[in-house]
């Protein structure tokens, strides 16, 4: 997962892109460290683009990244996601498709993958729905160095199959239940790119 903040620069619209994703298949995976709170406290707060449409829930973010510890960000995650049994708030995609978690979702998903080259690495215990793999997926489409999976029409097959059609809604659940703070700040955040992402496609139709 990745650790890195959003380019800033036009000329990388591309890396920036990949990067976001990674920062947020890394955030939505697992609370953030010492090391990734003290990387917010220094970020840029006009990324990824000034002006643009993700700069108020881009500001946002690090602005409630600033004012959260280690602690408080580690309790959120596990009330939210974590805990035995039923959690507050599913991050897998198979729940928001079917209603039901390793579904047929899951099955198509892990289809696309392996026709794709990937595979979930076997030390990761969630399965290739949960939102950071699919986000790290995407990462790999736009920056990958194989340019037959790497390109645009991958990444929108992948996108329009296996982001689009629940990501919202596990923004919504996610910005919508008490207990969420940082998480909330970062549903806005994702729901934002996953919007700009949508119309980017959009507009190669």
């Amino acid at each position: 997962m990745s650790d890195s903040f959003p380019a800033t620069s036009a000329l990388d619209e591309e890396l920036a892109r990949a990067e976001l994703y990674g920062l947020l298949a890394r955030l939505w995976y697992a609370p953030p460290d010492d090391e990734l709170l003290a990387a917010f406290q220094v970020a840029p707060t006009e990324a990824p683009a000034a002006g643009a449409f993700l700069e108020e829930p881009w500001r946002q973010l690090v602005g409630v990244a600033r004012g959260i510890g280690v602690r408080a960000a580690s309790d959120e995650y596990d009330a939210l996601f974590g805990g035995i049994g039923k959690p507050e708030v599913y991050l897998f995609g198979s729940h928001y498709l079917s209603g039901f978690l390793n579904d047929k979702p899951l099955a198509r998903l892990r289809g696309d993958l392996e026709r794709l080259g990937l595979a979930r690495e076997q030390a990761v215990p969630e399965t290739e729905d949960h939102v950071a793999c699919v986000f790290e997926a995407m990462r790999y489409l736009i920056a990958g160095n194989d340019a037959a999976v790497a390109n645009l029409t991958q990444q929108q097959a992948f996108f329009a199959s296996h982001v689009q059609p629940w990501l919202p809604a596990m923004c919504d659940a996610v910005g919508m239940h008490p207990k969420a703070h940082f998480y909330a700040a970062l549903a806005t955040l994702t729901r934002a790119f996953i919007e700009v992402e949508a119309q980017g496609f959009d507009m190669l139709n």
